[in-house]
């Protein structure tokens, strides 16, 4: 195993490479570090001696890739591109370039709590919730439940996550007013202002991940070792709970590791439209307000999480089924 994940390690730093390369030329090349000023500075009449100033600042008045005025190694470490993305490389964030008296690294561990508070809930009980479901209508497969079921399931598939949020927040907040309609707080006031979007958010996921889930368990029933476990005499429940699902789980780790880097990450539109501050709505001010040195932190974080996420999946495989060797 270690040698696995000491090859899925060289893999990763490679993609990452990769990742850093592709988006430093998309956000230096394509947008020169002229236009960036440009938007950032605002307003119709930009001249060129506060396009200069503003680079200067941020240091983006060096040269991209190469700097012929120094000698030896400063003619690649006096770059943008060293700064900029070789940088990220060694978790040195910098600092906003809309803001410069915020640090990037400081913000990120300062929200990442905020973002887990409410993405953990959300996973959690998303996984089991979904799972659930799927077993219920496995169980009363070919039935009117399970009809009704999966008419359920495709009607909440179909309606956007925006649909609940708006209605949540009407009928909860502004009706029954049982909890505030956006907001955060510290501490265990955090529960009333997260407790609605942990509840839309399982809502407009349910459906989907159901679906897909009781699709996998589905796939099981009607195999052989299922057949063999009812001609022994168990009932169906204990071969749906200790047969059924043991041997869907493998699906279901790689559907639910999907999600991982979101934990982490945040969620961009429940903490926009909650005004939760976390990583979430934290890349979404990026987005608005043209902070590209945030926007490229993010990607890169959200490429780490998941070449990492990947990697645990593979871990956990051989935890579930004993028959997975990394190899």
């Amino acid at each position: 195993m270690l040698k696995y994940l000491a090859r899925r390690l060289a893999y990763g730093l490679a993609i990452l490479v990769g990742v850093n390369l592709l988006t430093f030329f998309l956000f230096f090349t394509v947008n020169t570090p002229d236009d960036m000023a440009r938007l950032n500075i605002g307003g119709k009449r930009v001249t060129q001696e506060q396009i200069d100033k503003w680079k200067a600042e941020r240091g983006y008045d060096k040269p991209l890739y190469w700097d012929d005025s120094q000698q030896g190694a400063g003619r690649v470490t006096h770059t943008v591109f060293w700064e900029r993305s070789v940088s990220l490389m060694l978790l040195n964030f910098g600092r906003s370039d809309a803001r410069q008296a915020v640090d990037i690294g400081h913000e990120i561990k300062k929200r990442m709590g905020v973002s887990l508070q409410l993405a953990v809930p959300i996973f959690v009980l998303q996984l089991i919730v979904s799972v659930a479901f799927a077993l219920l209508l496995t169980f009363f497969r070919n039935s009117r439940i399970d009809f009704w079921g999966v008419v359920l399931c495709v009607l909440m598939l179909s309606i956007s996550s925006l649909f609940y949020i708006i209605v949540g927040q009407y009928f909860f907040s502004r009706v029954l007013r049982l909890v505030p309609i956006n907001g955060y707080e510290p501490g265990l006031d955090a529960i009333r202002f997260l407790a609605l979007p942990i509840v839309l958010s399982l809502l407009s996921r349910l459906g989907g991940e159901a679906r897909l889930y009781r699709a996998m368990l589905l796939e099981e029933v009607g195999k052989d070792y299922v057949r063999t476990a009812r001609a022994k005499g168990l009932s169906e429940p204990v071969v749906l709970m200790r047969h059924v699902l043991r041997n869907a789980l493998i699906p279901i780790i790689t559907s639910a590791g999907a999600y991982l880097p979101y934990v982490f990450l945040g969620s961009l539109v429940f903490e926009s439209f909650f005004g939760i501050p976390g990583l979430g709505a934290f890349v979404i001010e990026a987005i608005t307000g043209q902070d590209f040195a945030i926007v490229r932190t993010m990607v890169f974080l959200g490429a780490v999480l998941y070449i990492a996420s990947n990697a645990l999946i593979d871990v956990i495989y051989t935890w579930v089924d004993p028959r997975v060797r990394l190899t």
